[in-house]
């Protein structure tokens, strides 16, 4: 097994320890693989490991990866997972299977306006701004249930749920604390009844807190494919 192998491993013990520990099947949350910045050859060795989800923060980036590995798109889904801005929605809607950081309409909108016919309804997530940092994307929790209705009516979108970043925290308590208030805004979306399944929440640092707070899609990149250094991916 290479190196990201035997790290994907872990990760999923992790996990699996994590959902034991707060009284939850390991099947109730999955592992996004993180990997900007790490080349096609790395995404091809944590597939041949089992992992198949893969997640982009820069949308050429992302898309470069999907071509190169183009002989396993059926057994890959990509997600992006980064700010998106208006221009860069086309490509988004017609390459990946998921987007977790919707925060206005308009981005929805376009989204579902340039989804190719022939593919399957692309999914979504709401990124929330769970702590209200003035520098951060996501809509305010206040709003998050009128994006959420308006999102769901849109035609060749499936909306799966939230997605947060909470600051990073020093303890457990603190991380969970943080953690429970995304999920609370995520209760309070489908106890409005908006069906919800996912909540993209916990990475390499604090994924034990976001599970143990709800998380049923945990975002991991370091504790797989290592250290990052942001010049051209290998």
């Amino acid at each position: 097994m290479t190196m990201i192998g035997d790290d994907l491993q872990q990760v999923n013990s992790r996990i699996a320890k994590a959902c034991v520990t707060a009284g939850r099947a390991p099947g109730e949350v999955r592992l996004l693989a993180v990997s900007k910045t790490f080349g096609p050859q790395a995404v091809r060795e944590a597939h041949a490991a089992g992992q198949t989800a893969f997640g982009e923060n820069y949308v050429q980036e992302g898309l470069d990866k999907i071509e190169a590995l183009a002989d396993l798109r059926s057994s890959l889904e990509w997600h992006c997972i980064g700010p998106l801005q208006s221009n860069k929605t086309r490509p988004v809607a017609e390459h990946f299977d998921w987007v977790h950081s919707i925060d206005r309409l308009k981005i929805a909108e376009r989204l579902s306006a340039q989804r190719p016919a022939h593919l399957p309804p692309l999914h979504v997530c709401l990124q929330v701004n769970v702590d209200g940092g003035a520098n951060k994307s996501g809509v305010p929790p206040e709003e998050a249930l009128a994006l959420a209705r308006a999102v769901a009516a849109l035609p060749h979108l499936r909306l799966r749920g939230l997605m947060a970043i909470p600051e990073p925290a020093t303890d457990f308590e603190a991380q969970r604390d943080l953690c429970l208030r995304a999920h609370a805004v995520y209760r309070s979306i489908r106890d409005a009844g908006i069906a919800l399944d996912t909540l993209s929440l916990g990475m390499s640092a604090d994924l034990e807190a976001a599970i143990s707070a709800g998380s049923t899609m945990v975002r991991v990149g370091t504790a797989i494919f290592g250290g990052r250094s942001y010049g051209k991916p290998a």
